[in-house]
């Protein structure tokens, strides 16, 4: 072959990977737009955080508010932990999320599995359909499907009990039993999701090895543990190190809708999100509500590194990076 068609030839290969690359491309810039614009760009604000923000009405931009409020430092981060309730909120944030983690992956790994063994296909998708559709729902929905049973003058339960003779409870004066609603709510809206994922990885799992481990005499107990189980590990560790990484977040509209935000509550549905929005709303300083997201943040990546390093160290296969 002459060095002229090797030229011709390599130009044209050279060609069609470009080609290639630029289709590639375009397919993942929209995500990428998107990513910067939403994503990036505001990460600019984080600025706010050490200000003490001013709106000025001789030039009233966002830069020119900016560039003229005075720092304060880390002034705007003491209000996390300047009240007497700033323990309690921390305490209610990390030890609720603490709690689901553990729960979510012990019954989401636990419903996929026995989807898994419905073998009439119209049952099965049936039940994904109605475990799946509560994500979709808002919390504001949701607040009021629990209002329905719990309402202290119209409510299902309370109406149960004022006809067997008993006083009605008034539920939303007694923080007993709200770390129990609100878990069963939390689980109710978010288990369907995570049990999708599991069941997607165990479909995965080659037949092939439960049939052989069935002719081998292996219970079904036996099957899920040694080839279900270990197949979904990476999935498991994948998701629990994300959990981890917003250990310090809670949900806001779970622990400020479903208690519509009543006040002897406080103790058990105050969290970081809801003390800082209620701050916000009376003292109209968004330098704190970005001081707040900011740790928040910083603490979720030492989490997501921390939690990731100990995998890697136990299980290289199964860390995230």
């Amino acid at each position: 072959m002459s060095k002229k068609s090797t030229k011709v030839k390599s130009a044209s290969q050279g060609f069609a990977s470009r080609k290639k690359t630029l289709s590639l491309l375009s397919m993942v810039a929209p995500g990428t737009i998107w990513l910067i614009l939403l994503r990036y760009l505001p990460m600019l604000g984080i600025v706010i955080a050490f200000k003490d923000y001013r709106i000025y009405t001789k030039a009233p931009s966002f830069i020119n508010n900016i560039k003229n409020s005075p720092w304060v430092g880390l002034d705007k981060f003491k209000f996390l932990f300047a009240t007497s309730d700033a323990l309690k909120m921390i305490v209610n944030t990390i030890g609720y999320n603490a709690l689901w983690i553990v729960l979510g992956l012990v019954i989401s790994v636990s419903f996929a599995i026995m989807l898994n063994e419905v073998t009439n296909k119209f049952v099965a998708k049936t039940y994904q359909t109605l475990m799946f559709f509560p994500y979709f729902l808002s919390w504001v929905v949701a607040s009021y499907f629990v209002l329905a049973f719990l309402d202290p003058t119209r409510g299902l339960i309370v109406h149960m009990q004022k006809n067997q003779g008993i006083t009605g409870y008034n539920w939303y004066s007694d923080p007993k039993p709200w770390p129990v609603i609100l878990t069963i709510a939390n689980v109710w809206k978010y288990t369907g999701y995570s049990t999708i994922l599991y069941l997607a990885a165990i479909t995965g799992i080659d037949a092939n090895q439960y049939e052989a481990a069935s002719i081998d005499g292996a219970s079904k107990w036996q099957q899920i543990r040694y080839i279900t189980l270990p197949h979904l590990r990476p999935m498991i560790t994948i998701l629990f190190i994300m959990n981890v990484g917003r250990i310090f977040n809670a949900d806001f509209g779970l622990f400020y809708m479903v208690p519509k935000n009543s006040g002897p509550l406080f103790p058990v549905t105050q969290v970081i999100d809801t003390y800082v929005y209620r701050a916000l709303a009376a003292t109209n300083d968004i330098g704190m509500s970005a001081a707040a997201g900011l740790l928040q943040n910083i603490v979720g990546f030492v989490c997501i590194m921390t939690a990731n390093t100990i995998v890697r160290r136990i299980d290289e296969d199964s860390s995230l990076f």
